[in-house]
């Protein structure tokens, strides 16, 4: 009898530290995340290696030297792929299959990845093909061929088109498609937010680093079901609640999906429709994993993130959740004194709070409705 058991990847994670680059997660900690992703995409991981240097190999992305460690490291670790912390330049991924003799991911790949596996609805599914469409055109020769699956049909080639030709033609018309089936999401998205705006309903929108514990915050507040789990990228379509405040009125909290550094361009793209939620939401609450050794940075890339999408200026609460794990008595402000650091002193103005045990989701609630107050006031103004 066949094992009908999933076969494992075995990955080998590999990461550049660039000399007097200042910023983000440093090069180990970022692997540490290239791991956790590994993990939510269902790979084992067999070993990691970090190169420092001066700026990234043309050819191969790290040092030649490197390259042959890696090969030899395959005997001792049995790894099946080699993911890279890094987007690679499709002939660096290209060069590195030929002389690994193994599948060499980069981390836009992996979070793809994740994302295809995660996508439930219609729509999920629409924006991850889509990035999925944008990653794979500039990388079609020598890697893909006969994507004539893309249509499903055979004999589509055109006269005195070569493979590959036909390859990016069907990607191409591929992709026109996706755009124009996600312009008809976004339009309905709108639609939707333009009834609710008339009808003076408050939206709040919870933003966050992926298992930050958005999620659990939802659940929390409104009291009824919704998806959680202890892996990266959880939530990928937004979710609505309606909760009942302090004041007694009614407000609707969207869960969105989370960020990450270096999350890549043809996810944030394809995900326009989804991320408008953002823009029309009247308050952001930016949740942040207090426990985590990286929160300021993890902090700092969904700001920037928030910039990117010209949402910098948007008004917002800051909570620091997790507090029960390191404060397992009650959560109160003295004993996270020591603990909170430098993002503690930038932010006095946060909430502290543990959505899973519940704590302080009051207080965040009236602090909440304060910033409602504030953003409605000039408003009425005009």
């Amino acid at each position: 009898m066949h094992s009908t058991a999933p076969v494992v990847e075995r990955a080998f994670l590999v990461a550049v530290q660039l000399r007097g680059l200042r910023g983000g997660l440093d090069a180990e900690s970022s692997l540490d995340e290239l791991e956790l992703l590994a993990h939510t995409a269902g790979a084992e991981v067999v070993g990691r290696a970090v190169q420092r240097m001066e700026r990234p190999h043309t050819a191969f992305y790290i040092g030649k030297g490197k390259v042959e460690e890696i090969v030899m490291a395959r005997e001792e670790t049995g790894y099946t792929m080699v993911v890279f912390d890094d987007e690679l330049t499709p002939s660096q991924q290209r060069n590195l299959e030929d002389t690994l003799k193994v599948k060499v991911l980069d981390r836009t790949a992996l979070i793809i990845d994740i994302f295809a596996r995660r996508a439930q609805t219609k729509e999920a599914r629409l924006q991850v093909e889509l990035a999925q469409l944008e990653y794979l055109m500039p990388r079609l020769a020598g890697q893909w061929s006969h994507l004539e699956r893309l249509e499903g049909r055979i004999g589509t080639r055109g006269p005195g088109e070569s493979q590959l030709e036909t390859d990016r033609r069907l990607v191409r018309t591929r992709i026109t498609r996706m755009k124009r089936e996600i312009d008809e999401v976004r339009q309905q998205r709108a639609l939707h937010r333009r009834r609710r705006s008339r009808q003076g309903v408050k939206v709040v929108a919870l933003v966050g680093y992926t298992n930050a514990g958005k999620s659990t915050l939802l659940q929390a507040l409104s009291g009824s079901d919704v998806f959680t789990e202890d892996l990266l990228f959880a939530t990928l379509d937004p979710i609505t609640r309606r909760v009942r405040m302090p004041s007694g009125n009614e407000v609707l909290w969207t869960d969105t999906v989370g960020f990450i550094q270096k999350l890549p361009t043809q996810l944030v793209a394809s995900f326009r429709a989804t991320l408008e939620e953002l823009a029309d939401a009247d308050v952001l609450v930016h949740l942040v994993d207090i426990t985590h050794e990286d929160a300021e940075e993890q902090y700092a890339t969904v700001e920037a993130t928030l910039k990117e999408l010209g949402l910098a200026d948007k008004p917002r609460v800051v909570a620091f959740n997790k507090v029960d794990v390191i404060a397992p008595s009650d959560g109160t402000t003295s004993t996270l004194t020591d603990l909170e650091g430098a993002l503690r002193e930038e932010h006095p103005e946060a909430v502290l709070i543990s959505a899973a045990k519940g704590w302080h989701l009051e207080t965040l609630m009236r602090t909440v409705e304060a910033e409602l107050a504030k953003a409605e006031a000039p408003a009425l103004a005009r």
